[in-house]
């Protein structure tokens, strides 16, 4: 858990391109999804939510707390509706996941900055849980057949 976390810090914090609203694009989704469709709900909440929420002090500390809330959930999401054995549970799993980001971030920003600056964002958040889950996806399956017995817990 500490280690994805860690990761999903680490994955929003080292690559930052602004995306022209003050924010900016990472690979933190990218990081959730694979903490959550490689182990369990619980881990890709924690990582999802701490990891972020942790990323977002430095630079946007009024989102740490919805930050840790919302990718919290969004990784609690993917995990729950996860299957290791189907790409298609996965791929429905880090849309709905992706669904509650972009709803939730919309909420935010409306209480935070107005129904505009919402409004103005729903394109960027919807595409960076899309590269999110165009990079988590592949690399959570490439994992899973390389490393199964880390992910049975066998040393």
């Amino acid at each position: 858990m500490a280690v994805m976390s860690a990761l999903v810090t680490v994955g929003t914090l080292i690559v930052q391109i602004p995306n022209g609203m003050g924010g900016y694009f990472n690979f933190g989704d990218a990081m959730i999804f694979v903490a959550a469709l490689l182990f369990n709900p619980l881990i890709g909440g924690v990582a999802g939510g701490l990891g972020s929420a942790v990323a977002d002090l430095p630079g946007y500390p009024i989102y740490a707390p919805f930050t840790l809330v919302i990718k919290g959930l969004e990784g609690l999401i993917a995990g729950f509706i996860s299957n290791k054995n189907s790409v298609f549970r996965d791929v429905f799993a880090v849309v709905a996941a992706g669904v509650e980001m972009v709803t939730g971030y919309f909420l935010t920003e409306v209480y935070l900055w107005g129904l505009g600056v919402a409004v103005a964002a729903i394109p960027l958040n919807i595409l960076q849980v899309t590269v999110g889950a165009l990079v988590g996806v592949p690399v959570a399956l490439v994992l899973r057949r390389r490393l199964p017995e880390i992910l049975k817990g066998r040393p």
